[in-house]
């Protein structure tokens, strides 16, 4: 498999790309983000650009391809609304259209979040409903997977300090929220282990919820 991640520098994206170069099955990893990933690996490429929604002069490396893996996002929390909805629905949907144009057999895997819903009272559920929305309505295979609690694991640190401590701090309590509450609270390692099993999957199903998530990334 030849897959694209993006955001895989953030927490999440970490993970992934980190399951991505541990599978075999995946030959090639394209890593698309405003940042080099940092890492040197056979099966991977750093494609950086300034702008999602100008992806013209990189598209010949955006193919072919058989999966991207979509984790980059906006903090929902102290974010405002416009740029919100700029990074996580215009800029995903610029991404999702080309690489849709150039790779028509794609599977497009997006990190969405638990409880988004486009009538939510509360924005980034909202837009994160609204992106999902969007997405289904492409001419590709989607599958939103909507996250809960999140645990970094296998050396995945959050790039922003101040999270990078709490989730130091709250390591403990995470790791019981694993064992007691699997519907609410998953891993980075599973998350990236259920994405590479639903992209080999023939009709993947178009959302997954936390709970799965968990048991498909065992």
């Amino acid at each position: 498999m030849r897959i694209l991640v993006t955001g895989a520098t953030g927490l999440v994206g970490q993970g992934v790309l980190r399951e991505c170069l541990l599978d075999p099955a995946v030959t090639h990893v394209v890593a698309l983000g405003r940042h080099p990933t940092g890492q040197s690996h056979d099966k991977l490429e750093d494609v950086v650009v300034d702008d999602f929604a100008q992806l013209g002069s990189v598209e010949p490396r955006l193919q072919p391809l058989d999966a991207c893996l979509y984790c980059a996002g906006a903090l929902p929390i102290g974010t405002p609304e416009a740029e919100y909805r700029h990074v996580t629905l215009d800029l995903t949907l610029a991404v999702a259209k080309t690489l849709a144009r150039l790779n028509p057999n794609l599977v497009f895997v997006y990190v969405s979040g638990a409880f988004s819903n486009p009538s939510s009272r509360i924005m980034p559920l909202r837009v994160k409903g609204e992106t999902e929305q969007a997405l289904a309505a492409l001419p590709i295979r989607t599958v939103m997977l909507r996250t809960g609690g999140v645990q970094p694991v296998e050396g995945v640190r959050s790039p922003h300090a101040a999270r990078a401590a709490l989730y130091a701090v709250g390591a403990p309590l995470m790791g019981m929220g694993l064992q007691l509450m699997p519907g609410m609270v998953t891993t980075t390692q599973r998350v990236g282990r259920a994405m590479l099993q639903l992209v080999r999957q023939v009709s993947p199903p178009a959302i997954v919820e936390n709970a799965e998530i968990y048991r498909i990334g065992a």
